[in-house]
């Protein structure tokens, strides 16, 4: 899939996933951030998710978030 038909199709996303995965991070859920990360890779696969990740919820954190999003993905991973 080109970057072009990526982009496209992430403009077609409800806002409801991002609002959703915005509650997640300021309630400090990483669970539940997991299950929503999960389910919307599941709905429109892993491509559409790092590209909706990156490009439209990482720009949205304050830096407080997102260190706390990066702290719970590191820990994640030991």
């Amino acid at each position: 899939m080109t970057e072009a038909q990526l982009t496209g199709l992430v403009t077609e996303i409800p806002i409801t996933e991002l609002i959703s995965l915005l509650t997640a991070i300021g309630n400090r859920n990483f669970f539940h951030f997991q299950q929503l990360e999960s389910d919307f890779a599941n709905r429109y696969g892993i491509d559409i998710w790092e590209e909706y990740f990156n490009f439209r919820l990482l720009p949205t954190l304050d830096n407080t978030s997102n260190k706390w999003l990066l702290e719970q993905v590191l820990l994640s991973n030991v």
